[in-house]
């Protein structure tokens, strides 16, 4: 039956990140490497296995409710796709059920089939009580960010920002202005999407392969281009991206300059900076130079210290990333309470490591992906203490709930002296 390949990889990718501890992006595209599916079954796969990871605390719910003793937690899995497939993705009950149980070992076929039957007789009284239930149950989030975001945001921005997390994400791709004009892009690739505001966007329903092998466009949410407006640069200049991989602002900054000037492309890991370069190059970037360094210790390299001082800075520092959780969708079981103000640390001695490469005057953009204040006020301020040679002169953000993209905060400071 179609599907089937698609379960038993979703199976072994929840496995994986469940004993791995590793990112689930880099899973599911390392088993797509490894496999041969059809198209069909590689998207249902990933429905099945970022949906499993978006429900973990609502699916563990409804497994409770139908079994309070432990299962071992290898069947664990394979419980948490087959209520996926029932109650989520409402896949009939034949299919999912049947389909489920072949995953497992002859041994254990009752037990599965008769845990999934109960789930499929019971399913509107389960919804009821899920229902019933608190919001962090009701939307599987940690209960520990979801009463940050109620004393932040509110109680209903938090709920609606919890169910915006739990939505599969659109598409965005940014057309890439260095190798043709919008308009000719829609012309050469009818039936993208024009994105309300951002003209430079498209909205696409499936990669769009030829576009992205030309250097046509980019993937990438609207919501990136707020610290590479913020920085506003001008051209002529040399920037500085401190942090830059995998290079969609880096790429974009390009476009603001009109290819004239020069940009230094800066990051501390060898794979990135070779996806870094490798976009770069795709995409017709013709003034970046890329560089390895840690911020946080070792040298500069010369010819990057050589170049300063710098016309403007953008410091796209890493954060928790909790205003892109519906596209990084393991990071909220992966984040702990003291994660933010341990990011805080790491953000402002990047920051503070920079800025002496800027000139008087100068333009520097602090920026995150992240909703925390401890990552974004909180961590501006104590900048501005440290640096007192930094003026702030405009704020930006994105929240998800209000702005119906992804995520962002951007702040925009002067160096006085």
């Amino acid at each position: 039956m179609a599907g089937s390949s698609a379960r038993r990889v979703a199976l072994t990718a929840l496995r994986v990140w469940r004993t791995k501890k590793r990112f689930a992006d880099s899973i599911i595209s390392g088993l797509f490497a490894e496999t041969k599916l059809v198209a069909q079954d590689r998207a249902f796969t990933l429905e099945l296995f970022y949906g499993v990871l978006r429900n973990l605390t609502l699916l563990d719910f409804w497994l409770r409710s139908l079994r309070p003793s432990d299962v071992d937690v290898d069947l664990h899995d394979i419980l948490r796709l087959g209520l996926y497939q029932l109650f989520i993705l409402e896949t009939s009950e034949h299919a999912a059920v049947y389909e489920t149980v072949e995953l497992v070992q002859k041994r254990h076929r009752a037990l599965i089939n008769g845990i999934l039957r109960t789930a499929a007789r019971r399913r509107e009284d389960l919804r009821e009580q899920s229902n019933a239930q608190p919001l962090d149950i009701r939307t599987s989030h940690p209960k520990f960010l979801v009463t940050r975001w109620e004393t932040n945001f509110g109680r209903e921005a938090a709920q609606e920002l919890c169910a915006w997390n739990n939505r599969p994400p659109p598409i965005y791709a940014r057309v890439n202005r260095l190798k043709i004009d919008p308009g000719s892009f829609r012309r050469a690739y009818p039936g993208f999407e024009r994105v309300p505001n951002y003209p430079i966007f498209v909205e696409v329903n499936s990669l769009p392969t030829d576009a992205l092998e030309s250097g046509h466009c980019y993937i990438q949410d609207p919501s990136t281009a707020l610290a590479c407006e913020l920085l506003d640069p001008k051209p002529g200049e040399k920037i500085l991206d401190a942090c830059a991989a995998p290079g969609g602002k880096t790429s974009y900054l390009p476009e603001l300059l009109k290819n004239g000037g020069a940009i230094f492309a800066c990051d501390r890991d060898a794979e990135r900076i070779e996806v870094l370069e490798k976009n770069l190059a795709r995409l017709g970037v013709e003034i970046g130079r890329v560089f390895r360094h840690d911020w946080s210790r070792g040298r500069i390299p010369k010819k990057m210290a050589a170049a300063a001082p710098f016309d403007r800075i953008l410091v796209d520092v890493p954060c928790s990333n909790t205003g892109v959780m519906r596209r990084r969708v393991d990071v909220r079981w992966r984040l702990m309470p003291a994660d933010f103000k341990r990011m805080q640390r790491r953000q402002i001695d990047i920051t503070q490591a920079v800025v002496p490469l800027l000139k008087p005057g100068g333009v520097l953009v602090y920026s995150t992906c992240s909703l925390e204040p401890e990552e974004n006020e909180e961590a501006a301020q104590q900048i501005l203490a440290n640096l007192p040679m930094l003026q702030v002169e405009e704020e930006r953000r994105l929240l998800p709930f209000r702005d119906h993209f992804d995520g962002a905060f951007a702040m925009k400071f002067i160096r006085a002296t």
